[in-house]
């Protein structure tokens, strides 16, 4: 299943990792927001949403950064990229 199907199925749990200050400002409908610097001490938390979580940010780098440290501890997750995409791919399902 690639990403787009994952966001339109709803088959996971959309995870911003901008700061709170730009979650506020515009963020995907039913996303959460757990910013990247606090990421390693939400670990635990982040297993027990429903996977796979599609990471998203300003422009993808630090959602990148984050899939990189969560998938080396074991969580089924993807780069959705830009919150923007995110948004996009989530706007077209049916």
């Amino acid at each position: 299943m690639n990403i787009e199907e994952i966001i339109q199925e709803k088959q996971g749990t959309i995870v911003d990792v901008r700061t709170p200050e730009e979650f506020r400002g515009g963020h995907v409908a039913g996303a959460i927001n757990i910013p990247l610097n606090e990421i390693p001490q939400r670990v635990e938390e982040m297993k027990e949403l429903k996977t796979p979580l599609v990471l998203c940010c300003a422009s993808g780098n630090r959602s990148g950064q984050a899939y990189r440290y969560l998938s080396q501890m074991g969580v089924d997750c993807h780069n959705g990229g830009s919150w923007l995409d995110v948004n996009y791919y989530q706007s077209l399902a049916v």
